[in-house]
């Protein structure tokens, strides 16, 4: 009993990291797509995907793949590290 509860602590402890480092993601893409002057239509439209896609993105509802951080980066003229690289935001 005792190490199922530690278990659902850990993953709890996970699962909240997990979802602190989406968040920040997704704040740094909306900070970096406003840094340059783009839309979210623009941002779409460059990284083949669609409006709707990067506001969900933006707004930390969906998960962006790897495949969509990547796209995004290439937009942005930034290696996927650079993106994913959340060290200096706060939330």
């Amino acid at each position: 009993m005792i190490i199922v509860c530690q278990q659902s602590i850990i993953i709890d402890i996970m699962s909240t990291k997990s979802s602190k480092i989406n968040s920040k993601i997704c704040l740094k893409i909306k900070f970096e797509r406003l840094k340059r002057g783009l839309s979210q239509e623009a941002l779409a439209f460059e990284a083949g995907l669609n409006r709707q896609t990067i506001g969900k993105i933006e707004r930390a509802e969906v998960s962006p793949t790897i495949d969509t951080l990547e796209k995004i980066a290439e937009v942005f003229g930034m290696d996927f590290i650079q993106l994913v690289d959340v060290s200096k935001v706060d939330l």
